[in-house]
C-alpha cells in the first residue's frame, strides 16, 4: 500500500463490496469479469472501481477485465484478511447475542473468542453459541492469552466508556461501538461507531424526501 496517500474510509468501505462480490462470484465460478459488469453488480460506476483499486497497485488486465479469484485474494490482503481476526463481545444483552449468533463473521475471518459481562448470573455460563461469558476482571489477561484483536462494546451507553478503558488497557487494538456515546480512547486504537439511530435517520429523511 503505498505510504505517501491516505487512502479514503469511504474507498475502504468499497473495497468490502467488492470483495463480497467476488466471493459470490468466485463461487458461480466466474473467472474474468469486466469493470463495467463488476460495477454494474456492485452498484458503483467502473471509474470509481479503478480510481479505488489504484491506491494499492495495478489489477486487471486492459481490454479483458479482473481475474475474479485474484482480485478477490489481492482485496482481502490489502484488507489484512489473509489472516484471522479474533473478536471479544463486551455486554451480553440481545444485541450481543444477535452479533454473536451471526454466522456470516466466521466466513469472513472473524471469529468470537470470548464474551464479557459485569453481571454475575451470566458469567460463568456458555452461550448457545459456544462461547464462554467472563468477568470484566478476566479481560486483561485472556486478551493477551487468546490474541483479542477487535472488542465489540454492545453495553448501555453509561457503562461504554469503562469498557472500552479496560480494553485499551488489556492492549486491544481495535474496538466497534455499539453502545449510543461517543467514547475517548488514545490515537493508536482504532475506533468504529455503528450508531442505527443514524442510519434510520437517513432512511426516514429519504422516505420524506421521496
Amino acid at each position: 500500500m503505498p505510504k505517501t496517500q491516505k487512502v479514503p474510509e469511504a474507498t475502504i468501505k468499497r473495497l468490502s463490496i467488492y470483495m463480497r462480490v467476488l466471493k459470490d462470484l468466485e463461487k458461480k465460478n466466474t473467472e474474468v469479469i469486466s469493470s463495467a459488469d463488476l460495477a454494474e453488480i456492485c452498484g458503483i460506476n467502473a471509474a470509481q472501481i479503478r480510481k479505488d483499486l489504484t491506491y494499492f497497485g495495478e489489477f486487471g488486465v486492459r481490454g479483458v477485465g479482473y481475474f475474479v479469484k485474484e482480485l478477490h485474494f489481492d482485496i482481502r490482503k490489502v484488507l489484512g484478511l489473509n489472516e484471522k481476526r479474533n473478536l471479544a463481545l463486551i455486554g451480553v444483552g440481545n444485541l450481543g447475542r444477535a452479533l454473536l449468533s451471526y454466522k456470516n463473521f466466521a466466513d469472513h475471518g472473524y471469529d468470537f473468542v470470548a464474551a464479557f459481562d459485569t453481571d454475575k448470573e451470566k458469567i460463568g455460563s456458555d452461550l448457545p453459541c459456544g462461547i464462554p461469558v467472563y468477568s470484566m476482571d478476566k479481560l486483561d489477561s485472556l486478551a493477551k492469552d487468546l490474541g483479542i484483536d477487535i472488542v465489540i462494546i454492545t453495553t448501555p451507553a453509561e457503562f461504554a466508556q469503562d469498557a472500552a478503558d479496560k480494553a485499551v488497557a488489556a492492549g486491544v487494538r481495535g474496538i466497534l461501538n455499539f453502545a449510543p456515546t461517543q467514547l475517548n480512547i488514545p490515537r493508536e486504537v482504532h475506533l468504529k461507531r455503528v450508531d442505527l439511530t443514524t442510519e434510520f435517520d437517513n432512511l426516514a429523511y429519504h422516505l420524506h424526501a421521496g
